[in-house]
Protein backbone atom coordinates (compact mmCIF):
# COMPACT_ATOMS: atom_id res chain seq x y z
CA UNK A 1 0.00 0.00 0.00
CA UNK A 2 1.28 3.43 -0.92
CA UNK A 3 2.17 5.41 2.19
CA UNK A 4 2.02 9.14 2.39
CA UNK A 5 2.73 11.25 5.48
CA UNK A 6 1.75 9.52 8.73
CA UNK A 7 -0.54 10.69 8.29
CA UNK A 8 -18.23 35.59 3.81
CA UNK A 9 -14.44 36.80 4.10
CA UNK A 10 -13.21 37.23 0.54
CA UNK A 11 -12.41 40.92 0.81
CA UNK A 12 -10.61 40.49 4.11
CA UNK A 13 -8.53 37.64 2.67
CA UNK A 14 -7.51 39.75 -0.31
CA UNK A 15 -6.57 42.68 1.92
CA UNK A 16 -4.43 40.48 4.16
CA UNK A 17 -2.68 38.98 1.13
CA UNK A 18 -1.82 42.39 -0.31
CA UNK A 19 -0.70 43.73 3.05
CA UNK A 20 1.74 40.82 3.45
CA UNK A 21 3.20 41.30 0.00
CA UNK A 22 1.30 38.65 -1.94
CA UNK A 23 -0.72 39.11 -5.11
CA UNK A 24 -4.36 38.50 -6.01
CA UNK A 25 -5.18 35.09 -7.43
CA UNK A 26 -4.61 34.69 -11.15
CA UNK A 27 -8.32 34.78 -11.95
CA UNK A 28 -11.59 34.89 -10.09
CA UNK A 29 -11.90 31.21 -10.98
CA UNK A 30 -9.27 30.47 -8.32
CA UNK A 31 -11.06 32.31 -5.55
CA UNK A 32 -13.21 29.97 -3.52
CA UNK A 33 -13.95 29.96 0.17
CA UNK A 34 -11.67 32.20 2.24
CA UNK A 35 -10.44 31.97 5.83
CA UNK A 36 -9.68 34.57 8.45
CA UNK A 37 -5.91 33.97 8.04
CA UNK A 38 -6.13 34.97 4.37
CA UNK A 39 -6.00 31.48 2.87
CA UNK A 40 -8.21 30.85 -0.18
CA UNK A 41 -9.52 27.51 -1.36
CA UNK A 42 -8.73 26.64 -4.97
CA UNK A 43 -11.83 25.80 -6.99
CA UNK A 44 -10.62 22.52 -8.47
CA UNK A 45 -13.35 20.60 -10.23
CA UNK A 46 -12.35 17.11 -9.16
CA UNK A 47 -13.91 14.79 -6.60
CA UNK A 48 -11.91 12.91 -4.00
CA UNK A 49 -9.23 13.93 -1.52
CA UNK A 50 -6.95 16.50 -3.20
CA UNK A 51 -3.42 16.38 -1.76
CA UNK A 52 0.28 17.15 -2.26
CA UNK A 53 0.36 20.31 -4.41
CA UNK A 54 3.53 20.85 -6.45
CA UNK A 55 3.92 23.92 -8.69
CA UNK A 56 4.83 23.78 -12.35
CA UNK A 57 8.20 25.42 -13.10
CA UNK A 58 6.50 28.56 -14.46
CA UNK A 59 3.93 28.72 -11.63
CA UNK A 60 0.93 28.52 -13.95
CA UNK A 61 -0.27 25.09 -12.82
CA UNK A 62 -0.30 22.71 -9.87
CA UNK A 63 0.40 19.00 -9.93
CA UNK A 64 -1.60 17.14 -7.28
CA UNK A 65 -2.54 13.69 -6.05
CA UNK A 66 -6.23 12.82 -5.99
CA UNK A 67 -7.09 9.90 -3.69
CA UNK A 68 -10.38 8.68 -5.11
CA UNK A 69 -11.75 7.00 -1.98
CA UNK A 70 -10.85 9.66 0.61
CA UNK A 71 -7.74 10.71 2.49
CA UNK A 72 -4.88 8.32 1.61
CA UNK A 73 -7.43 5.77 0.36
CA UNK A 74 -6.37 4.13 -2.90
CA UNK A 75 -6.47 4.31 -5.84
CA UNK A 76 -4.76 7.65 -6.44
CA UNK A 77 -4.46 9.66 -9.64
CA UNK A 78 -2.13 12.45 -10.73
CA UNK A 79 -3.92 15.59 -11.89
CA UNK A 80 -2.77 18.96 -13.24
CA UNK A 81 -4.77 22.07 -12.33
CA UNK A 82 -4.21 25.04 -14.65
CA UNK A 83 -4.75 28.17 -12.57
CA UNK A 84 -5.55 30.61 -15.37
CA UNK A 85 -8.25 28.57 -17.09
CA UNK A 86 -9.38 26.44 -14.14
CA UNK A 87 -8.93 23.36 -16.33
CA UNK A 88 -8.22 20.04 -14.59
CA UNK A 89 -6.26 17.55 -16.64
CA UNK A 90 -5.83 13.89 -15.70
CA UNK A 91 -2.16 13.03 -16.08
CA UNK A 92 -2.30 9.44 -14.82
CA UNK A 93 -5.27 7.34 -13.66
CA UNK A 94 -4.60 3.64 -14.01
CA UNK A 95 -6.16 2.17 -10.87
CA UNK A 96 -2.87 2.18 -8.93
CA UNK A 97 -1.78 4.48 -6.11
CA UNK A 98 0.20 7.17 -7.96
CA UNK A 99 1.47 9.81 -5.52
CA UNK A 100 3.66 12.87 -5.95
CA UNK A 101 5.55 14.72 -3.21
CA UNK A 102 4.86 18.44 -2.61
CA UNK A 103 7.79 20.64 -3.57
CA UNK A 104 10.32 19.64 -6.24
CA UNK A 105 8.28 17.00 -8.07
CA UNK A 106 8.08 18.88 -11.41
CA UNK A 107 11.50 19.60 -12.89
CA UNK A 108 12.23 22.78 -14.83
CA UNK A 109 15.24 21.33 -16.68
CA UNK A 110 13.65 18.14 -18.00
CA UNK A 111 9.96 19.12 -17.83
CA UNK A 112 9.30 15.75 -16.22
CA UNK A 113 7.33 14.77 -13.11
CA UNK A 114 8.56 12.21 -10.60
CA UNK A 115 6.22 10.17 -8.40
CA UNK A 116 5.87 6.85 -6.63
CA UNK A 117 3.40 4.16 -7.58
CA UNK A 118 2.08 1.06 -5.84
CA UNK A 119 2.39 -1.42 -8.67
CA UNK A 120 3.36 -5.06 -8.57
CA UNK A 121 5.47 -6.24 -6.93
CA UNK A 122 5.72 -3.15 -4.66
CA UNK A 123 6.11 0.64 -4.55
CA UNK A 124 8.77 2.14 -6.81
CA UNK A 125 9.73 5.51 -8.31
CA UNK A 126 8.55 6.52 -11.81
CA UNK A 127 8.93 9.48 -14.16
CA UNK A 128 6.35 10.86 -16.58
CA UNK A 129 6.28 13.96 -18.75
CA UNK A 130 3.67 16.67 -18.26
CA UNK A 131 1.71 15.50 -21.30
CA UNK A 132 1.12 12.03 -19.89
CA UNK A 133 3.55 9.83 -21.80
CA UNK A 134 3.94 6.26 -20.50
CA UNK A 135 5.52 6.25 -17.06
CA UNK A 136 9.15 5.17 -16.93
CA UNK A 137 10.41 3.18 -13.91
CA UNK A 138 13.47 4.50 -12.08
CA UNK A 139 13.95 2.21 -9.09
CA UNK A 140 13.80 -1.57 -9.31
CA UNK A 141 15.09 -3.26 -6.18
CA UNK A 142 13.47 -6.49 -5.08
CA UNK A 143 14.27 -5.96 -1.40
CA UNK A 144 13.38 -2.25 -1.08
CA UNK A 145 10.23 -0.14 -1.48
CA UNK A 146 10.59 3.49 -2.62
CA UNK A 147 8.40 6.53 -1.86
CA UNK A 148 8.29 10.34 -1.82
CA UNK A 149 10.68 11.40 -4.63
CA UNK A 150 11.90 14.86 -5.65
CA UNK A 151 14.26 16.15 -8.35
CA UNK A 152 17.69 17.72 -8.20
CA UNK A 153 17.46 21.13 -9.93
CA UNK A 154 19.51 19.94 -12.91
CA UNK A 155 17.27 16.91 -13.39
CA UNK A 156 20.19 14.50 -13.12
CA UNK A 157 19.23 12.89 -9.78
CA UNK A 158 16.16 11.84 -7.84
CA UNK A 159 16.11 11.67 -4.05
CA UNK A 160 13.56 9.49 -2.26
CA UNK A 161 12.98 7.45 0.87
CA UNK A 162 13.60 3.71 0.74
CA UNK A 163 12.22 1.11 3.17
CA UNK A 164 12.84 -2.58 3.72
CA UNK A 165 10.18 -4.59 1.94
CA UNK A 166 6.82 -4.43 3.76
CA UNK A 167 8.28 -2.36 6.60
CA UNK A 168 6.95 1.11 7.34
CA UNK A 169 9.80 2.26 9.60
CA UNK A 170 13.52 2.72 8.94
CA UNK A 171 13.22 5.04 5.97
CA UNK A 172 16.58 5.75 4.31
CA UNK A 173 17.15 8.90 2.23
CA UNK A 174 18.52 7.61 -1.07
CA UNK A 175 19.70 9.03 -4.41
CA UNK A 176 19.27 7.45 -7.82
CA UNK A 177 20.37 8.81 -11.23
CA UNK A 178 17.63 9.99 -13.59
CA UNK A 179 18.15 7.06 -15.96
CA UNK A 180 17.71 4.56 -13.12
CA UNK A 181 21.07 2.94 -13.85
CA UNK A 182 24.22 3.10 -11.80
CA UNK A 183 24.65 2.69 -8.06
CA UNK A 184 22.29 4.16 -5.48
CA UNK A 185 23.67 6.51 -2.82
CA UNK A 186 22.35 6.37 0.74
CA UNK A 187 22.51 9.59 2.76
CA UNK A 188 21.13 8.43 6.12
CA UNK A 189 21.66 5.46 8.39
CA UNK A 190 19.41 2.41 8.09
CA UNK A 191 19.00 2.43 11.88
CA UNK A 192 17.23 5.80 11.69
CA UNK A 193 13.80 6.60 10.24
CA UNK A 194 14.11 9.46 7.73
CA UNK A 195 11.49 10.49 5.20
CA UNK A 196 10.16 13.00 2.65
CA UNK A 197 13.30 14.49 1.11
CA UNK A 198 13.07 17.70 -0.91
CA UNK A 199 15.89 19.26 -2.90
CA UNK A 200 16.80 22.96 -2.57
CA UNK A 201 16.62 25.14 -5.70
CA UNK A 202 20.41 25.63 -5.67
CA UNK A 203 21.02 21.89 -5.40
CA UNK A 204 23.23 22.44 -2.37
CA UNK A 205 20.89 21.00 0.27
CA UNK A 206 18.29 18.31 0.78
CA UNK A 207 15.75 18.71 3.60
CA UNK A 208 14.11 15.69 5.19
CA UNK A 209 12.38 14.66 8.41
CA UNK A 210 13.84 12.27 10.97
CA UNK A 211 12.13 10.57 13.90
CA UNK A 212 13.87 10.65 17.30
CA UNK A 213 12.88 11.17 20.94
CA UNK A 214 9.23 10.56 20.09
CA UNK A 215 8.74 13.21 17.38
CA UNK A 216 9.76 14.28 13.88
CA UNK A 217 12.31 17.04 13.29
CA UNK A 218 13.70 18.55 10.09
CA UNK A 219 17.27 17.94 9.01
CA UNK A 220 19.36 19.05 6.04
CA UNK A 221 22.27 17.42 4.26
CA UNK A 222 24.45 18.04 1.23
CA UNK A 223 23.79 15.60 -1.62
CA UNK A 224 27.06 13.81 -0.84
CA UNK A 225 25.85 13.13 2.71
CA UNK A 226 28.08 15.70 4.39
CA UNK A 227 26.98 18.59 6.60
CA UNK A 228 23.99 16.73 8.00
CA UNK A 229 22.33 18.54 10.90
CA UNK A 230 18.88 19.43 12.31
CA UNK A 231 17.21 22.79 11.63
CA UNK A 232 14.32 22.27 14.07
CA UNK A 233 14.28 21.00 17.65
CA UNK A 234 11.86 20.74 20.52
CA UNK A 235 8.49 19.07 21.07
CA UNK A 236 5.92 18.48 18.36
CA UNK A 237 6.15 16.95 14.90
CA UNK A 238 7.61 18.88 11.96
CA UNK A 239 6.92 17.26 8.59
CA UNK A 240 6.25 17.85 4.88
CA UNK A 241 9.16 20.25 4.34
CA UNK A 242 9.99 22.08 1.10
CA UNK A 243 12.07 25.12 0.13
CA UNK A 244 11.40 28.73 -0.79
CA UNK A 245 12.43 29.56 -4.38
CA UNK A 246 15.64 31.26 -3.19
CA UNK A 247 16.45 28.42 -0.79
CA UNK A 248 16.68 30.65 2.30
CA UNK A 249 13.55 29.29 4.00
CA UNK A 250 11.84 25.98 4.62
CA UNK A 251 8.05 25.70 4.92
CA UNK A 252 6.60 22.76 6.81
CA UNK A 253 3.59 21.38 8.67
CA UNK A 254 3.90 21.28 12.46
CA UNK A 255 1.89 20.88 15.64
CA UNK A 256 4.14 22.65 18.13
CA UNK A 257 2.66 24.93 20.82
CA UNK A 258 0.17 22.19 21.66
CA UNK A 259 -1.86 22.68 18.48
CA UNK A 260 -4.63 20.13 18.13
CA UNK A 261 -3.96 19.87 14.39
CA UNK A 262 -0.88 20.82 12.40
CA UNK A 263 -0.60 24.24 10.76
CA UNK A 264 2.10 25.68 8.47
CA UNK A 265 5.36 27.23 9.69
CA UNK A 266 8.45 28.77 8.08
CA UNK A 267 11.97 28.31 9.46
CA UNK A 268 15.29 29.71 8.16
CA UNK A 269 17.57 27.23 6.41
CA UNK A 270 20.10 28.02 9.12
CA UNK A 271 17.58 26.95 11.78
CA UNK A 272 16.27 29.05 14.64
CA UNK A 273 12.85 30.40 15.47
CA UNK A 274 10.01 29.24 13.24
CA UNK A 275 7.22 31.65 12.29
CA UNK A 276 3.66 30.49 11.90
CA UNK A 277 2.15 30.98 8.42
CA UNK A 278 -1.40 29.64 8.78
CA UNK A 279 -3.79 30.14 11.69
CA UNK A 280 -6.53 27.57 11.39
CA UNK A 281 -8.44 25.43 13.86
CA UNK A 282 -8.16 22.42 11.53
CA UNK A 283 -5.32 20.67 9.72
CA UNK A 284 -2.93 22.26 7.19
CA UNK A 285 -0.19 20.19 5.58
CA UNK A 286 1.86 19.31 2.49
CA UNK A 287 2.99 22.89 1.65
CA UNK A 288 4.73 23.96 -1.56
CA UNK A 289 6.13 27.43 -2.35
CA UNK A 290 5.31 29.02 -5.73
CA UNK A 291 8.26 29.79 -8.05
CA UNK A 292 7.71 33.56 -7.72
CA UNK A 293 7.72 33.33 -3.93
CA UNK A 294 4.27 34.91 -3.55
CA UNK A 295 2.18 31.90 -2.53
CA UNK A 296 2.25 28.66 -0.61
CA UNK A 297 -0.17 25.96 -1.74
CA UNK A 298 -1.21 23.27 0.74
CA UNK A 299 -3.81 20.67 1.66
CA UNK A 300 -6.33 21.34 4.42
CA UNK A 301 -9.21 19.75 6.32
CA UNK A 302 -11.40 21.02 9.18
CA UNK A 303 -10.03 18.32 11.51
CA UNK A 304 -7.69 15.34 11.29
CA UNK A 305 -7.83 14.45 7.58
CA UNK A 306 -8.22 10.73 8.22
CA UNK A 307 -11.44 11.58 10.09
CA UNK A 308 -12.89 13.46 7.11
CA UNK A 309 -13.79 12.69 3.52
CA UNK A 310 -10.39 14.13 2.60
CA UNK A 311 -8.53 17.37 2.05
CA UNK A 312 -8.87 20.22 -0.43
CA UNK A 313 -6.16 22.50 -1.80
CA UNK A 314 -5.66 26.08 -0.63
CA UNK A 315 -3.20 28.90 -1.21
CA UNK A 316 -2.01 31.61 1.15
CA UNK A 317 -0.05 34.76 0.34
CA UNK A 318 3.46 34.76 1.76
CA UNK A 319 4.44 37.76 3.96
CA UNK A 320 6.80 40.19 2.26
CA UNK A 321 9.62 39.49 4.71
CA UNK A 322 10.00 36.06 3.10
CA UNK A 323 10.18 37.44 -0.46
CA UNK A 324 12.98 35.92 -2.56
CA UNK A 325 16.27 37.77 -2.71
CA UNK A 326 17.39 38.92 -6.18
CA UNK A 327 19.78 36.34 -7.70
CA UNK A 328 22.67 38.81 -7.75
CA UNK A 329 22.45 39.28 -3.97
CA UNK A 330 22.53 35.58 -3.05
Amino acid sequence: MQRKKWRMWGCLALAIGLLFGGHPSATARDEGEARSDGAQRLEIGAHGSLQNPAWSPDGSALLLTRFVGGYNTEPADLLIFERGSGRVRVLLADGNANVNLPGAAWNATTGEIVFSAAREPHDEIYVIDAEGSPARPITHRAERMAYEPSWSPDGAWIVFEAHPLDEEAHGVITLAPRDGNGPYRTLTDERDDCRQPNWSPSGEWIVFQCFAAGHWDLWITHPDGSGRHPITTGPGDKTDASFSPDGRWVVYSGDADELEYANLFIVPLSGGRAERLTFYSGYDGAPAWSPDGAWVAFESAPKAPEDTEGTQLWVIAVPARFAPEPPESR
